[in-house]
């Protein structure tokens, strides 16, 4: 993961495309980051598990940021981290769909005969193993209570 990221920066610089180029730039700066506080924690460095997690959380971040330049008329601000987001993405695998996330939560809930929320943290172990870095941990925990909770509404 982290050769990718070094070959895409070289290959962003060599075009001169600077969005890219400084995007890469912040991703790597923020994988030294973490590869440093595990260091300090006696841990070897950063996973490529744990790249995607860091991908993620970025994302969100940027999401949260271009909401928050839109909602105040700034779009100039808005458009560059949409720009982020979507150069981001290419490093991450694809998102699971609505109807994929409910159909693994489904799938998972059976595998480990979840009856009730007291359950959850098996299935999120689960939906997280099965698919690294693909499911959305929010959205998999809210259709995960809707099927665990379904049974004692009706």
């Amino acid at each position: 993961m982290r050769d990718t990221l070094n070959d895409s920066l070289k290959d962003a610089v060599k075009a001169q495309d600077s969005r890219k180029a400084c995007t890469l730039r912040l991703i790597n700066a923020a994988i030294k980051d973490r590869d440093i506080a595990m260091r300090s924690n006696g841990s070897e460095r950063l996973s490529d598990e744990g790249i995607l997690d860091l991908l993620a959380k970025m994302v969100k971040q940027r999401e949260e940021s271009h909401r928050l330049y839109e909602e105040a008329g700034r779009l100039d601000l808005a458009q560059q981290e949409a720009d982020e987001i979507e150069i981001i993405r290419t490093f991450m695998p694809r998102q699971l769909s609505e109807d994929e996330v409910s159909e693994a939560v489904v799938k998972a809930i059976d595998e480990t005969g979840a009856e009730g929320l007291r359950d959850m943290g098996k299935i999120m172990s689960t939906l997280k193993a099965q698919f690294p870095g693909q499911i959305d941990a929010c959205k998999a925990s809210s259709v995960a209570k809707q099927h665990l909770c379904a049974p004692a509404a009706s």
